[in-house]
């Protein structure tokens, strides 16, 4: 059986720190019937990257995943407007404003940053988990930890608890705004609060995933888990099994095709899709079948 060197497995370690906040938040974004905006949030994103880059001239500061949580609850807020304030309905809504913002992006790298740093397509669009095995230890508990998983480890840690502590309003919110509200909980502040939170779990990905790449981790763990159990603390739990075999799976898959790391966790988190698409105790199309065939001999 094939076997990964430690730099493949702090790759696996990488690719699962990131995808698991971005499956929790996924779970959220489902139930509310809003995925299209975690992809939005990631185009968008750039532009807000950018502008506090012209500031800070670092692209390692924290500041980036300020500007680009603002750049978030931007483009959460011209989709709201488009689609409140005219009758253009809001998957048209969201087209609009996250390819009007990474266009926006894309000018601004060229006018504010230019040849000042290589802000790569690697990093904005494909990512590359490969700079984990490439990068500065630092000495954690006793083990030389890449310098690269310490931010992705706190915004991993950060996301999950801000999870636990609002767990009850989110669930209200994303089921019964209007039962939300009566508890005395703002649905609208949780809804931006929850799109900024999205904002930096997405800027924290770029390196190691890219924006494209960023999407499928917000919406194929939620997805997978639907598919398999409509309770949502077992939903979230799927959730996150699904990132950590993806990750698992997509690094073996990336050493035996030689092919990119990052795509290899998403070709493995579809094909763990497609499995609990067929076979998914509460939606499966085969279950659904035997269902069907077993209501059909109880008539007869």
């Amino acid at each position: 059986m094939m076997e990964l060197d430690q730099d493949s497995w702090w790759m696996v370690g990488m690719s699962f720190l990131v995808a698991l906040p971005c499956a929790l938040l996924g779970v959220f974004l489902i139930l509310r019937r809003m995925s299209l905006v975690g992809d939005a949030i990631s185009h968008s994103a750039l532009p807000g990257i950018v502008v506090a880059f012209a500031f800070v001239g670092d692209l390692s500061s924290p500041w980036l995943l300020v500007g680009a949580a603002l750049a978030g609850l931007l483009v959460t807020f011209l989709i709201e407007q488009i689609h409140r304030h005219t009758r253009i309905k809001q998957d048209s809504a969201i087209g609009i404003a996250f390819t009007s913002l990474f266009a926006l992006g894309l000018i601004l790298i060229r006018v504010i940053i230019g040849d000042k740093v290589h802000l790569h397509q690697d990093m904005v669009l494909e990512g590359n988990l490969q700079h984990v095995a490439y990068a500065e230890t630092v000495g954690v508990m006793g083990l030389d930890v890449p310098d690269s998983l310490i931010p992705a480890a706190v915004v991993a840690a950060g996301t999950v608890i801000l999870m636990i502590i609002f767990y009850r309003v989110l669930t209200l919110s994303s089921f019964d705004s209007g039962l939300a509200a009566s508890f005395g909980y703002k649905p609208a502040v949780v809804h931006y609060g929850m799109m900024a939170v999205i904002s930096v779990v997405v800027v924290s990905a770029f390196e190691a995933v890219g924006a494209i790449l960023v999407i499928a981790l917000l919406i194929l763990p939620g997805a997978t888990a639907y598919l398999c159990t409509h309770r949502l603390k077992l939903l979230l739990v799927l959730s996150v099994l699904h990132a950590l075999v993806s990750s698992v799976m997509g690094m073996y898959f990336s050493v035996w095709l030689n092919g990119k790391e990052s795509a290899g966790v998403v070709v493995a988190g579809t094909g763990l899709f497609v499995l609990a698409w067929m076979f998914g105790p509460a939606d499966g199309v085969v279950i659904k079948a035997v269902q069907r065939r077993n209501r059909k001999l109880d008539e007869v």
